[in-house]
């Protein structure tokens, strides 16, 4: 056979592949970004910043995505024998779990205005892993997506995926009090901060009945449709 011909036709399976595989990734970078929810970080990061310095700020936004990566990847690696067979934690009460937690952030922002109300007794530490690394991270939403995407991805695209979509998260939050200052002289953080709290509450309340919904489907309550 020609060498040419061998030659050319390895250029266009290499080709193929790596189109393939920049169409994996851009699909679950899209998906973990939109789960991850960048957006709501900005309201997160104002609510906060009349309570902690900016060094502290800095220091939370860098630790809980760090936290949230570890916490990917390592559910990404080994979630579905975690969940399994060491803690025998089935996946809706995980659901059931992080949507109260999210429920009572959203209950928060709603009637105070932050989403984060720091206690005297509570370090910036603590609030870096939960709630802000895991849920509002690292959520029921992203932690399902990371144990199932490598099936259908492959792990190495999942893993850069998670680690693209957290690094677009860290920036805005980074940048998320320089944001705020526009909306401050909009007269629009505090109503946005509600609304966001708002919409957090009801990601919480339907975190909780897709949980209850799947427990009911688990084990024969209600028929799944065909």
């Amino acid at each position: 056979m020609d060498p040419k011909f061998n030659n050319f036709a390895t250029m266009i399976f290499s080709d193929t592949i790596f189109t393939f595989k920049a169409a994996y990734f851009i699909s679950s970078f899209i998906t973990l970004l939109a789960l991850i929810n960048p957006i709501q970080k900005i309201f997160l990061i104002n609510s906060l910043q009349n309570q902690l310095k900016d060094s502290e700020l800095k220091y939370i936004s860098i630790k809980s995505s760090i936290t949230a990566f570890i916490i990917l990847v390592f559910f990404l690696f080994l979630g579905n024998v975690i969940f399994t067979y060491v803690f025998r934690i089935e996946l809706y009460s995980f659901r059931v779990t992080c949507g109260m937690v999210l429920v009572y952030s959203g209950w928060m922002a709603l009637h105070q205005g932050v989403l984060i109300n720091i206690g005297k007794d509570v370090s910036i530490r603590d609030i870096s892993s939960v709630p802000i690394a895991i849920p509002m991270i690292a959520g029921p939403g992203t932690i399902t997506a990371t144990v199932t995407f490598p099936a259908q991805y492959g792990s190495l695209v999942t893993v850069a995926a998670v680690f693209a979509a957290l690094a677009v998260n860290l920036l805005i939050m980074l940048f998320a009090k320089n944001i705020g200052k526009v909306l401050i002289k909009l007269n629009l953080m505090s109503a946005l901060v509600r609304i966001i709290g708002l919409i957090i509450a009801t990601i919480g309340i339907q975190m909780i009945f897709d949980g209850g919904v799947e427990f009911l489907k688990i084990h024969g309550l209600i028929k799944i449709p065909l």
